[in-house]
């Protein structure tokens, strides 16, 4: 492809992922926006500021003689790269009353407008374009982060206002669980390192490596919330003997005795929609680490590696419940052969702490903050869910957080030994 319909493609991208981030915030009222409903969420207003951030920083502030919006901006929306400077704390977000919601949107138009200029001009050359392909792909993140920290932040109000009233409802009978067959054998996993190979990825999914990988079984599809409310009825936040230590600590001081947002009756749980019934089809989800491991070694079975889990899913197209349908919320699989609901619905965990591949290199200069500095205490998720955007997901992807968190749309998968 020549280099312009190069560029012409990733400012189109840029447009579209920068436009879909604004509209996700248009339901939001100024004060829904810049609220904070805990330390690990932060306001969709930051969310929307610190994606302009980082162009501002790694894209515009690349090039010589560049003067930025506001220059006090910097240290409010910078989020952890140390490298370029201080930072507000993270905890403190939900205290930025100023700038306002209007203001943050003013900035997005301009910084987009200053783009805009370039790409016409044709200034950006390779790293920068590189650094476009990426922060387009940071913005992404955000945009699912914005979904989860705002669904918490509404359902901390006893209201349990809705964050849209016109999504649609989830409706269908789940497939049965089968079990699919895999042979031991010697995978390729991983993806090729950008940006020297082409095709994007996160520095954390490179390199690509051998790995053996034992005879095991999938499940053919997630757990279902009727299949976990068998483990919760069966008295599985009162049985020690199925937790991790830690785990069984959280469930004794935090109060645990169901997924996050499901209420006392377990029968309704808050959506983005706002309260509704429980689907007792569709995948469970807002479980933590601890809460899918309990209940995989309650039905004798485990969780998969990411290994086991990535070689079963390279050959599979993304589909799935994803954020592109504009449900917000996972639904029952579809009847049909093998694997299914791999990707979208629920992020799936898996019992493979987060570390580097064989060989892990981090992106140069400031950018290489990204992953590698949180390969500490945290595990992989695979698959994507029900707020992720088809084109920011593929079979290598390595999310990860702490084993403790909820208010991501986490489920699980079970695995099992041949």
């Amino acid at each position: 492809m020549p280099a312009a319909d190069t560029e012409a493609a990733l400012a189109e991208r840029y447009r579209q992922v920068r436009a879909r981030s604004t509209a996700l915030a248009t339901p939001l009222s100024a004060e829904d926006a810049m609220v904070q409903s805990m330390a690990d969420a932060s306001p969709a207003k930051w969310h929307l500021a610190h994606t302009t951030w980082f162009f501002e920083q790694f894209v515009l502030g690349a090039r010589a003689g560049y003067r930025p919006v506001n220059a006090d901006w910097h240290y409010l929306f910078n989020s952890y790269y140390q490298s370029v400077g201080p930072m507000h704390a993270r905890p403190q977000r939900g205290l930025l009353t100023r700038p306002s919601l209007a203001e943050v949107l003013a900035y997005r138009e301009e910084v987009d407008s200053r783009m805009a200029r370039a790409f016409e001009a044709g200034d950006f050359d390779g790293p920068l374009q590189q650094a476009i392909l990426l922060g387009t792909h940071h913005e992404q993140q955000h945009q699912e982060l914005l979904l989860t920290d705002i669904k918490h932040a509404l359902w901390c109000n006893p209201l349990r206002p809705a964050y849209r009233d016109d999504l649609a409802g989830t409706t269908g009978e789940a497939t049965p669980q089968r079990w699919i067959e895999f042979d031991e054998a010697i995978h390729v996993l991983g993806a090729e390192p950008w940006p020297a190979h082409e095709t994007f990825a996160y520095d954390n999914e490179s390199p690509r490596h051998r790995a053996l990988v034992p005879a095991h079984a999938l499940a053919s599809r997630p757990v279902s919330n009727g299949e976990y409310r068998a483990f919760i009825d069966d008295g599985g936040y009162r049985n020690p003997a199925l937790w991790m230590s830690e785990g069984w600590a959280r469930v004794q001081t935090e109060g645990w005795c169901a997924p996050l947002y499901w209420e006392d009756d377990l029968e309704r749980h808050f959506t983005l929609a706002g309260m509704g019934a429980i689907d007792p089809h569709a995948p469970v989800c807002h479980l933590s680490y601890y809460e899918a491991d309990a209940y995989a070694r309650w039905v004798g079975a485990r969780l998969p590696t990411e290994a086991e889990w990535e070689s079963a899913a390279a050959a599979l197209l993304v589909e799935g419940g994803l954020a592109d349908d504009a449900v917000l919320q996972p639904r029952a699989a579809s009847d049909g052969p093998g694997l299914r609901q791999m990707f979208g619905d629920v992020w799936e965990w898996t019992s493979t702490a987060y570390g580097p591949y064989p060989g892990f290199r981090p992106l140069p200069g400031s950018l290489g903050e990204y992953n590698g500095k949180f390969m500490c205490g945290q595990w992989v998720l695979r698959g994507g869910s029900c707020v992720t955007p088809r084109d920011h997901i593929r079979a290598s992807y390595r999310n990860f957080f702490y084993p403790p968190d909820r208010w991501q749309f986490s489920g699980l998968r079970l695995a099992r030994d041949m």
